[in-house]
């Protein structure tokens, strides 16, 4: 098979998808074989997983079992009860299948990544710019993945009201239908946002964000993504959660390094100051040349678990992440 038919095989791929994974096949089995064939064995398990997809019954379909009526005002009401101790287990075949395709694809496009990456040190600027161009595809399907765990996150929020939650269910029907749809068919801000902090760093500095704020300013963050963060009507808690966005940071981490400022009479945070008080590594979400679409996932999960925490245990703090309280605006101003 050429390279052409193994890419364009994996019919949920767009042109542009399929053209560079075409060009990178290529360039690949140009200079190494053995690597050349793995990324083939990555193929074959998207087609695979694909296929499998396309096989499974749309959720939007009616259906029975067990005497009992299944359609979409079904499913998007058991959606909006979900308490989020059951996982995938709570949720639809066909949308545990689509998470599983996303996860293949991310790991496919990673895959891709690893291999042209290797070929920059003797191929120069052209495989640069191929490890670029695939960097970026992978960016994409991790903003979609993450969207969906945004979705899932509201459906779980006592605090979140019921008109939203089946606004949120009704959208993640929407994506767990059609693999193809990504994070710019459906959620253009949260790209928008994603796509700005993640080619931005923190300085820290005196912890108030300007510098940060300018920065995903300078990225061609959506003004409306700023708008609504600098709003006079904000309150606290998403004041607090965009603090969390800005810093990569938990809003006790943030707490903890405020109080030892204080203590040891230090102005200006410096990252490598704060790991140390921290105890732990700071993804800076930025890199020499290229971003690290993983970093942002880490930092998303992180703030959503201490989100969740805190409305489990009733402590002070966001009990959303800055997405999530950017998200319920947008899906409250929906028809």
């Amino acid at each position: 098979m050429s390279f052409r038919a193994e890419a364009v095989a994996v019919s949920v791929l767009d042109r542009r998808e399929s053209e560079l994974i075409e060009r990178a096949l290529a360039a690949v089995a140009s200079r190494n074989a053995a690597d050349a064939e793995v990324l083939r064995g990555l193929i074959d398990q998207l087609r695979e997983t694909s296929a499998l997809l396309d096989r499974t019954r749309p959720l939007r379909k009616p259906t029975a079992l067990g005497g009992e009526p299944r359609d979409e005002s079904t499913l998007i009401g058991h959606l909006c009860r979900l308490d989020g101790l059951s996982g995938d287990l709570a949720i639809p075949l066909k949308a545990t299948l689509s998470r599983t395709y996303l996860l293949t694809k991310i790991m496919f496009l990673r895959g891709f990544v690893k291999a042209t990456t290797a070929l920059e040190q003797t191929g120069g600027g052209d495989f640069r710019c191929l490890s670029h161009d695939l960097r970026e595809e992978l960016a994409q399907s991790i903003y979609t993945l993450l969207a969906e765990e945004l979705f899932l996150a509201l459906l779980r929020k006592p605090d979140v009201p019921a008109r939203t939650k089946r606004r949120a269910a009704d959208q993640l029907i929407t994506v767990w239908d059609d693999a193809a749809l990504e994070i710019d068919d459906f959620a253009p801000l949260l790209e928008s946002a994603w796509h700005a902090r993640n080619r931005i760093t923190s300085d820290f500095g005196t912890l108030l964000g300007a510098s940060e704020t300018f920065r995903l300013v300078r990225e061609d963050c959506d003004p409306k993504v700023l708008d609504f963060f600098c709003r006079d009507s904000m309150d606290q808690s998403e004041a607090d959660a965009f603090e969390e966005f800005l810093f990569n940071m938990t809003h006790e981490e943030l707490g903890t390094l405020r109080a030892a400022m204080r203590e040891r009479n230090v102005v200006t945070a410096k990252p490598a100051w704060a790991e140390e008080i921290l105890g732990r590594t700071i993804d800076t979400l930025e890199h020499a040349r290229e971003i690290d679409p993983m970093a942002l996932y880490r930092s998303y999960q992180r703030r959503q678990l201490a989100a969740d925490f805190r409305l489990m245990a009733g402590a002070h703090g966001p009990k959303r992440t800055a997405e999530g309280y950017l998200m319920v605006y947008l899906l409250d101003q929906q028809d």
